[in-house]
């Protein structure tokens, strides 16, 4: 990959964009329907176990209103115990952090994992609200969250849309972050360099987005919703032997009356398919510019990542104590998968940032 700016850019939406790699993606598309790709990347031959589910519960679901939502969050641990925010991606929910949560309560944390907007219990206070996805928007959810449980600052995780959101937090708000777990690592979007197109096969592995950019994308997503996402667990963690249960734990989250407004807008927006609001322009305009991250930082690549899994493409944007750790054999939903690995990357980074 180039040096230059641009190529630096374009090079790294080729690999994460919404935490999925986009080689990866293509191989793992290409494998569940039993056809070779020449795209393939090397991955470790890992033999799917018996079906597995989470060993722990959530606690119930509270709600709080922050800002322009009324968010639905569990929370677990001793309330003066430091804070740790646990964020999800799509087609995710809070439960791929039951295990991680039950882990980090009994080491004394205090935990707190929210829906994001568009899943779950969560939902605008306001009929008139646009229905927003774009990351800046989603950000804004998370300060507002901290502000309404009065949390001044707080360790952050997140995988997918969960580790976009906690970098950009990290980025534009850093006295609110005491430290960040990121799987994928920096994952901010840039919509001016999403225009540039890629090559053949790397454009494959996001057929969705394109699906998602058309009417019939946006009418098969409502209709067929849930047996969709089950294929993306399916397709991004092509060793994760789940059970139907797990995964019917997860899709309850996407009867929220705005979840497929939030994800094709997300998509859409990323694409520079739909506007944004004037409200997170400065915002955009900050995280275009790719600030660096300052804040103590562990970052996690899994099989998933593909070509980027050694972490080189985005370490230069962590300035401040460092680590990234590899996990073999794991899919994209790191924490549901691993939670003994992402619990620990979660303890270590809190002693980072005690140093």
């Amino acid at each position: 990959m180039s040096s230059a700016d641009r190529d630096d850019t374009i090079g790294e939406r080729a690999r994460t964009v919404s935490g999925f790699s986009r080689r990866s993606f293509a191989r793992l598309a290409t494998a569940v329907a039993g056809v070779s790709t020449v795209a393939a990347c090397a991955s470790p031959a890992v033999q799917a176990g018996p079906p597995v589910a989470p060993q722990h519960t959530l606690g119930p679901v509270k709600q709080v209103n922050a800002g322009e939502l009324s968010i639905g969050y569990t929370e677990a641990g001793p309330a003066s115990g430091q804070a740790v925010i646990l964020l999800h991606g799509w087609p995710y929910d809070i439960h791929s952090y039951a295990d991680v949560s039950a882990i980090l309560a009994a080491q004394g944390f205090r935990v707190i994992v929210p829906y994001l907007r568009g899943f779950g219990t969560t939902r605008f206070l306001s009929a008139g609200t646009v229905r927003n996805g774009q990351q800046a928007a989603i950000a804004h959810d998370v300060i507002a969250l901290m502000d309404a449980l009065n949390i001044p600052s707080a360790i952050l995780g997140g995988y997918d849309w969960g580790g976009r959101t906690a970098d950009i937090v990290a980025a534009l708000w850093p006295q609110r972050v005491s430290a960040l777990v990121a799987v994928s690592g920096y994952l901010v979007a840039n919509v001016a360099a999403n225009a540039e197109p890629l090559a053949p096969q790397a454009e494959y592995g996001w057929w969705y987005q394109y699906y998602f950019s058309t009417q019939r994308g946006e009418l098969g997503y409502r209709q067929y919703t849930k047996d969709f996402n089950r294929l993306i667990w399916k397709i991004a963690s092509p060793h994760w032997n789940f059970t139907e249960a797990t995964y019917d734990l997860t899709a309850t989250a996407f009867d929220n009356p705005d979840h497929v407004d939030i994800v094709v807008h997300n998509y859409r927006w990323r694409l520079g398919l739909a506007p944004g609001e004037a409200r997170y322009d400065a915002d955009e305009n900050r995280l275009a510019a790719k600030p660096p991250i300052t804040v103590p930082t562990i970052t996690i690549a899994s099989d998933f990542d593909g070509p980027a899994k050694d972490g080189t493409g985005y370490r230069k944007l962590y300035t401040g104590p460092y680590q990234h750790r590899t996990l073999d054999g794991i899919g994209h939903n790191v924490p549901q998968e691993a939670p003994s690995q992402f619990a620990t990357a979660i303890r270590d980074v809190a002693r980072m940032g005690a140093r």
